[in-house]
Formats: C-alpha cells, sequence, structure tokens
C-alpha cells in the first residue's frame, strides 16, 4: 500500500480565490462567522486506486499524528503501509519512536525532501477541496463547513478515478 499524507487546515472563514470582477473592483466575501474556529486535517491518497482516507483533529501534534496512524492501520489491516510525507516537526517526533517501532513490519514512513509539497498528490486534493468549499465561500459556523467537506469527500473514499487524474497519477505495471 502506497500512501502520500499531508495535512491541511479547515476553517469556517472564506479564503479568497480567482474570481471574475468588474474591472477595477475588488470582489468581496460576505464574513458571516461570529467567531473564528479551524480544525486540522489529516489526509493520505492511495496512489494504486486513488481512495483518499481523512481524519480531522482539533490540532495537529504528534499525538493526533500517532492517531491518524492508528486509523489507517485499522483500515488496511491485512498490509503493510508504505506513507511518503513530509518534514512536519512532528512526523519526527521521539514520542514516535516506539509507536513505530511496534509496528515496523505494518508501517514505514519515507520522508519527502525538504520543500517539496510538488511531489506530493495529496497537496493537489487539499487544492481541490480549497477551490471547491472554501475559496470565495463564507459560512456561519464550523459545523456547516464541515458539512461541505464532507458531502465532497464522501465520494473520494473508494478508489476512484477523478483522485487519480487530479493528481496526475499513472502507474505502469
Amino acid at each position: 500500500m502506497i500512501l502520500f499524507e499531508d495535512e491541511a487546515s479547515l476553517s469556517n472563514t472564506a479564503t479568497v480565490g480567482y474570481a471574475w470582477a468588474e474591472k477595477g473592483k475588488q470582489p468581496l466575501i460576505p464574513m458571516k462567522q461570529r467567531q473564528k474556529e479551524r480544525l486540522t486535517l489529516f489526509g493520505s491518497v492511495n496512489v494504486i486506486d486513488g481512495e483518499v482516507m481523512v481524519k480531522m483533529a482539533e490540532q495537529g501534534n504528534a499525538q493526533t499524528f500517532k492517531r491518524y496512524l492508528k486509523y489507517l492501520l485499522g483500515h488496511f489491516r491485512d498490509k503493510k503501509i508504505l506513507m511518503i510525507l513530509d518534514n512536519v516537526r512532528y512526523h519526527h517526533a521521539k514520542r514516535l519512536k516506539s509507536f513505530l517501532e511496534r509496528f515496523v513490519n505494518r508501517l514505514e514512513l519515507v520522508f519527502l525532501p525538504p520543500y517539496s509539497p510538488d511531489f506530493n498528490p495529496m497537496e493537489r486534493v487539499w487544492w481541490y477541496m480549497r477551490k471547491s468549499i472554501t475559496h470565495n465561500r463564507a459560512c456561519h459556523t464550523m459545523k456547516e463547513r464541515k458539512i461541505a467537506f464532507w458531502k465532497l469527500f464522501s465520494g473520494f473514499q473508494k478508489p476512484n478515478n477523478f483522485i487519480l487524474d487530479l493528481c496526475n497519477i499513472t502507474l505502469s505495471v
């Protein structure tokens, strides 16, 4: 099992993206939220079949990353996982060492070169998510944003060609 992993933030605030507008006039995004809320998203794309696995956490740290790894080990019970990921500090945390040693036969982490997001297909999935549910779209609550997120991602949590095409993944056998 080959997975590319990455984290992203999900917020109830809108992100600004490209939009058509009258020349010289900045488009406005009505801000409706009462207070800014934010979650960390852990996500992995399976480069063999396009399946995307995601989990939400209050914040990104070694503890929540470990929880995500346990989720993946449970999801792929009888398979070895080769996970390719970036060098976020908590990916290398000492708190993970004994956990990773315990699952050395089932989970192997391979780190990308520093500052190389273009090598990680999961970055394309996050780009598509932002384009689809956060760019130029305001919402009142985090609950609204989560509903939009799961509506979009429910179709990606099974093998699919859309994600393979989005990430420009082609495997020749």
